[in-house]
């Protein structure tokens, strides 16, 4: 099936952090499974040493027949339709399997019962997005149990009818109450969030500036956006500001992958956003994420490049600080010490392999990650 680079990740220690990488106890999700292969470069220190097990959680094809799994958020908390310890996992194609084009995102409890969260059409769409509906990896839960989507839209399913979309803003009982577009939103890819008291701060890759119409097949713009919201209790999100804190990244339209480029995000404890540059095979930091007014230089400094990180997609952090990223180019997950170290490698689909990983997050004990595997369109854990 055509898939997309891609994938969603998040955060760490503040007063909330909220989205792809939320923890969320999987621990009784593992129904049989089988043991994960390890390619360990470090033994003994590494998070990834301790998880052995991989095992599948659930279907992500709903009634409609959405396919391409992308976004993960794990819920902190019940409201709503939300139920705390369910898993959140955005579509990225409909049933007939073309890219842009998936409407829904689906709700999975922790015995792996699938239910629609929400359903989200052009015609159902409360503001502006571009080209209307194509729910890509950037998936995040903020306070109150509101829902952060990006939408990545095609007519068609092929790069040159893609347009800009938008965030959609989706209340907790599953409904699309806001969008945010403009000319800094440019095909949302992949999201990280904290929030800070009654303030969010979303961290946005950006993967679509232009030129697929026009048959250019790289070009070195792409961004991460800072996106400031006003986040009180009982109320809805508004937008106080956006921010280009990142820019120069490369990207480039794709047959099979629709667009290559900039794709996870998580925010570490001393303000460095990490970012996984999909195309140059490269894990990039931009220092002063929060409050930085300026792009970073050179598309920020370069963690790790090379060696077992291949077309990185979904980034988040472990508990022990390191860098956990999923490789489409080969179905493996890498962690990377903050230093650049490939620290451990492990095959998450050894079966399915290239282009199957796309968003992940820790578990909410911490102990393991939960993980989409576009290539059957399930959810899936690794766990001790």
């Amino acid at each position: 099936m055509p898939r997309i680079p891609m994938l969603a990740a998040v955060i760490v220690p503040f007063a909330l952090a909220l989205g792809g990488g939320e923890a969320v106890s999987h621990e009784a999700l593992a129904l049989g499974g089988h043991r994960a292969v390890s390619h360990e470069v470090s033994p003994t220190t590494s998070f990834l040493g301790g998880l052995t097990r991989s095992s599948k959680i659930a279907s992500t094809v709903p009634a409609n027949g959405d396919v391409n799994p992308y976004g993960v958020a794990l819920v902190p908390s019940s409201t709503g339709k939300l139920k705390s310890g369910d898993v959140l996992v955005s579509n990225f194609n409909d049933k007939a399997n073309e890219q842009g084009t998936g409407t829904t995102i689906v709700q999975i409890t922790p015995t792996g019962r699938l239910s629609v969260f929400a359903h989200i059409t052009q015609k159902s769409l409360p503001g502006s997005c571009p080209g209307g509906v194509g729910l890509t990896t950037a998936l995040v839960i903020l306070p109150d149990g509101y829902v952060v989507v990006g939408s990545l839209p095609t007519t068609n399913g092929m790069s040159a009818t893609a347009r800009y979309g938008c965030l959609i803003v989706v209340n907790p009982s599953g409904h699309a109450v806001a969008t945010v577009a403009g000319p800094l939103i440019q095909g949302p890819w992949d999201m990280a969030a904290v929030t800070q008291g009654t303030q969010t701060t979303l961290f946005v890759s950006m993967v679509l500036n232009g030129g697929a119409a026009k048959g250019r097949h790289r070009i070195d713009n792409s961004t991460v956006v800072r996106i400031t919201l006003s986040t009180p209790p009982g109320q809805a999100p508004k937008v106080l500001g956006e921010q280009v804190i990142a820019d120069g990244i490369p990207w480039r339209d794709d047959p099979a992958a629709l667009v290559i480029g900039p794709t996870g995000v998580a925010l570490s404890a001393d303000g460095t956003l990490y970012v996984a540059d999909t195309l140059d095979n490269r894990i990039a930091a931009v220092a002063d994420a929060l409050t930085r007014s300026t792009p970073a230089p050179d598309a920020g400094s370069t963690v790790s490049q090379g060696g077992h990180l291949k077309q990185p997609l979904g980034l988040i952090l472990a508990p022990n600080g390191d860098i956990l990223t999923a490789n489409a180019g080969d179905g493996n997950i890498v962690e990377t010490t903050p230093a650049g170290k490939q620290l451990n490698v492990r095959t998450a689909v050894a079966k399915n392999g290239a282009g199957s990983l796309f968003g992940l997050s820790l578990t909410r004990n911490g102990r393991g990650l939960v993980f989409v595997d576009d290539a059957d369109n399930t959810l899936r854990q690794l766990s001790p």
